[in-house]
């Protein structure tokens, strides 16, 4: 392929690739909201999951707890009933002290059941208010997926056509680093243009100003040359076909009537 032909088969890619630009622009933001609302689903789903499991601690916790009230309260009976055959004020002291140590780890106890049912009850209202939630969002969920399967199904056709020219059009391309070079700088512009032609003396796609020398390079179509603002890739507007007004953009304004003051004698 000559540079010309290049330089033609990307702009005709340039063209397909815009037109798939387009169908994704009338999609909007249908497929980062649908992908937003599904990562929100699944952090509920999550959030509902790891208070169910919390709960579920918490409840053996209890037991646990409930449990080693019943061994203390059991263990106080018993040192209750020797106090009747102590032999000395030391044991009697010592069975008092250990009484008295029990009934604390009871307190004890009680509190952390106490804490544990408060912190169920908080578990349960999360999971309420998220339940709430995940049901609100996989609503919002089910209609902006059928808007954007609405959308898909109109435009999919030509989507697919479009898709299948511009692979075509890069299978018959035989310059890969040129192909490449034009993906690259078509990825990193904000307008996704990675050729532009010249108009107005300027580039098409950053809009500054192109030197004669540099514009007369790119009309004989010999090399490829790039901006050196932006670094799209420049082409020749008849090469691209495309029909610019030749109308002088810079046509003189009309002069304005200068209106002289009379100096008012005083």
């Amino acid at each position: 392929m000559s540079v010309e032909a290049r330089l033609k088969a990307l702009y005709q890619l340039q063209t397909l690739l815009s037109e798939i630009d387009k169908i994704k622009t009338l999609r909007g933001e249908l497929p980062l909201e649908v992908q937003d609302l599904e990562d929100e689903i699944e952090g509920l789903k999550t959030r509902i999951e790891k208070a169910q499991s919390d709960i579920e601690a918490l409840d053996n916790a209890i037991k646990e707890k409930e449990h080693a009230i019943g061994e203390n309260e059991a263990m106080i009976a018993r040192y209750k009933s020797q106090l009747d055959n102590v032999r000395n004020n030391r044991e009697y002291d010592t069975l008092n002290k250990e009484i008295e140590f029990t009934g604390l780890e009871i307190e004890l106890c009680e509190k952390k059941i106490r804490e544990a049912g408060q912190s169920i009850a908080q578990k349960q209202d999360e999971i309420s208010r998220s339940s709430a939630l995940l049901v609100e969002r996989e609503k919002d969920l089910d209609v902006k997926r059928t808007e954007l399967e609405e959308i898909v199904a109109e435009t999919k056709a030509e989507e697919e056509s479009l898709r299948e020219k511009a692979k075509n059009l890069e299978a018959s391309f035989d310059d890969a680093r040129l192909l490449t070079a034009f993906k690259r700088i078509r990825k990193n512009s904000r307008n996704g243009l990675g050729i532009v032609y010249v108009e107005r003396d300027a580039c098409g796609g950053c809009f500054n100003k192109i030197p004669p020398q540099r514009q007369l390079d790119i009309r004989m179509r010999k090399k490829i040359i790039v901006c050196e603002y932006c670094g799209r890739i420049m082409i020749d507007p008849e090469l691209a076909g495309v029909k610019l007004d030749t109308a002088s953009a810079s046509e003189e304004k009309p002069k304005k009537r200068s209106i002289r003051r009379r100096k008012t004698e005083e």
